[in-house]
């Protein structure tokens, strides 16, 4: 098993955030709003040693001691959220950063987050910050240039002699399959054998088409979307109406209540019990509260802890033994905005890093 992070470079300031989310936005401004919503809800969260780092003018330091706690645990590598629109490139200043600096001693590849952006995180989802379109081939050629630095990198994650191309939403792309092949093409013409396509398997969707190589399961989400029974979305579904409907009515007057919390047993129970092929890689989370972002109308996971983290690991790496390339993918390293994140904070200290490396013994 190869236990892989998505992470999040978020830790800069840049022009279109500045400009959407106010001077100097960054996500620690959310995470240091954040507020308790009820009793024993464990917010803001703070990490450890107050180590509320900077991926811009730091960004060389920073990158070199996440890769050195990273490996220290056991985490094979990061996957690394980018945002290309066409020919824009929003928040590459840490994935530059890292590719200048070739002694950062961390795997890596590319996730291509392939979304539209939008003011999602203020309930705001017709308000469109930058669209995602796909153009043609000679849009498609200059990504290809783009990406070509990192695929050639020593420490850029390969299948064979193929560089990994991780993405979100394949399936929100319909010129996929011409896509898919142009890349394939240039990355022969280049030394490598193709590319190896892994497609994200979210609560948006999944791929139908023969498109991608493998899949990795974006969590909790596709599990909260998919694995639930009608009774399940029953109950969850009435108490968040219900929660919802007293905001409406006296929220402003007595507080406002958290509207959304599921179980996280039930959701890990999915997870560890569910079938994976060689080509299938699972995903799980440590923990999941992205209140800091949405508020009250944010979505808590409760009953996560360490233990049950490294249970549901363990079960995973047996599902994975003897596979190849047997990548297990963590939401995240550092999604702090959503209260999921492996680093370490003032709460848990090192607990869920531990859980990684005791589960690899």
């Amino acid at each position: 098993m190869k236990v892989m992070c998505m992470y999040l470079p978020q830790y800069h300031t840049f022009p279109e955030n500045d400009e959407w989310w106010g001077k100097g936005y960054t996500e620690w401004v959310a995470v240091k709003r954040a507020l308790p919503l009820y009793k024993g809800h464990d917010q803001p969260k703070i990490p450890l040693g107050g180590d509320y780092y900077d991926l811009g003018e730091n960004a060389a330091q920073t990158l070199t001691r996440q890769a050195e706690l990273a490996r220290k645990y056991g985490i094979y590598g990061f996957a690394i959220y980018q945002y290309y629109f066409n020919g824009r490139t929003l928040m590459d200043g840490p994935l530059r950063t890292l590719l200048d600096n070739p002694q950062i001693d961390i795997n890596y590849n590319i996730c291509w987050a392939n979304e539209t952006w939008t003011r999602t995180w203020y309930g705001l989802s017709d308000q469109v910050l930058i669209a995602q379109e796909y153009g043609s081939r000679d849009d498609w050629r200059k990504y290809f240039e783009y990406l070509l630095p990192f695929f050639k990198d020593r420490r850029y994650i390969k299948v064979g002699n193929r560089p990994i191309w991780q993405i979100y939403k394949t399936f929100d792309i319909p010129c996929f399959e011409e896509m898919r092949k142009c890349f394939d093409d240039w990355a022969v013409q280049e030394g490598f054998d193709g590319v190896y396509v892994i497609s994200g398997r979210c609560a948006a969707g999944v791929e139908q088409r023969p498109v991608a190589d493998a899949y990795y399961y974006f969590e909790p989400g596709y599990t909260l979307k998919t694995a639930n029974g009608a009774l399940q979305r029953f109950k969850y579904n009435a108490a968040t109406l219900s929660r919802s409907l007293r905001n409406r009515l006296i929220g402003a007057k007595r507080g406002y209540i958290l509207e959304r919390r599921i179980d996280a047993k039930s959701i890990m129970r999915s997870i560890a019990s569910r079938h994976y092929e060689d080509n299938e890689f699972p995903g799980i989370i440590p923990d999941w509260d992205n209140t800091p972002r949405r508020g009250y109308k944010g979505l808590v996971y409760t009953g996560t802890d360490p233990e049950l983290f490294e249970r549901t690991l363990r079960i995973l790496r047996g599902s994975k033994e003897g596979s190849e390339p047997g990548f297990v993918y963590i939401n995240a390293w550092n999604e702090w905005g959503e209260g999921a994140y492996m680093e370490p904070d003032e709460s848990r200290g090192y607990a869920y890093l531990e859980a990684v490396k005791r589960a690899l013994e």
